[in-house]
């Protein structure tokens, strides 16, 4: 039996708002009011992204990991650090 291939993440389009982010043919937008951790971060940092599974993204330079959920629903994940 075959395992199913993750779609890999890609970076599509940042802003001063934020970034857009394509998951198969799902499009997603990761706010830096939701996501506050990215908002210094360079273009290549935030590009750089990894899906090791379907639920979990990484970004290895900024040593930020995500679940696909809380990047769908921030409001159901209150964020744990502060800026």
């Amino acid at each position: 039996m075959h395992g199913h291939t993750t779609p890999a993440a890609e970076v599509t389009n940042i802003s001063p708002h934020g970034f857009w982010m394509l998951l198969g043919d799902e499009a997603l937008l990761l706010s830096f009011e939701h996501f506050p951790w990215f908002q210094q971060a360079t273009v290549a940092q935030i590009s750089h992204v990894e899906r090791p599974t379907p639920d979990h993204l990484y970004w290895p330079s900024l040593y930020i990991d995500l679940s696909v959920s809380a990047i769908r629903r921030p409001q159901d994940f209150p964020l744990m650090s502060r800026t």
